[in-house]
């Protein structure tokens, strides 16, 4: 945006129920965007993973009426074309880490990669922007504390360690939600985005 200053009425809406996923955000963003978090009861939303997460950003702020962020994860498994991809969260519950697992079990390649999609939307209005990171990996046995998701099943490229077994600090440094994170840290700097501050 050419030096168009866009002044916000309050810091954005960061759109989780999810306190593990907060306190990464927390974590890797700091200081550096003004927002608070809400959880909202959005609608369960099928489609592509940038299709459904523009989707949920738009509904989130119709109901903030103002700026939001939401967030999509995938675990795309290669072998399988990106699949479970947006509907991971939904296989986990049912199948748990070692289903995850076994649906790979017919195939040799077990590379996969996990994927964050960020949209914002300025208000609702406003067209949606998403900002998407990725980290490749493979998917391995469970290993580590099983308390986030699928993390105990993923072992990014370069690494002995899944997600789940490193410490906080170097999975924040490589992972996905950390390349989309730069990338909409980089999009607040550029845009100059003005946030009312309250007193």
């Amino acid at each position: 945006m050419t030096g168009e200053a866009r002044a916000l009425i309050r810091p954005v809406t960061f759109v989780t129920g999810n306190a593990k996923k907060l306190e990464e955000v927390r974590a890797i963003l700091g200081d550096s965007i003004p927002f608070r978090s809400l959880k909202l009861d959005l609608p369960e939303l099928q489609g592509e993973p940038e299709e459904i997460s523009k989707q949920k950003a738009r509904l989130a702020a119709v109901q903030v009426d103002g700026p939001v962020l939401v967030e999509d994860t995938c675990l795309c498994y290669n072998a399988l074309n990106g699949l479970p991809g947006p509907y991971v969260k939904w296989f986990l519950e049912k199948t748990g880490h070692e289903g995850l697992n076994n649906i790979l079990q017919a195939y040799e390649d077990k590379s996969a990669y996990a994927m964050c999609i960020f949209s914002l939307a300025l208000g609702p209005t406003s067209e949606p922007l998403s900002f998407c990171g990725k980290t490749h990996g493979k998917i391995v046995s469970p290993r580590g504390p099983g308390d986030f998701g699928w993390d105990p099943i993923f072992q990014p490229d370069g690494y002995e360690e899944t997600y789940a077994e490193m410490a906080k600090a170097e999975k924040n440094r490589i992972s996905h939600r950390s390349r989309a994170l730069a990338l909409i840290r980089a999009h607040f700097t550029q845009a100059g985005y003005v946030f009312e501050t309250r007193q």
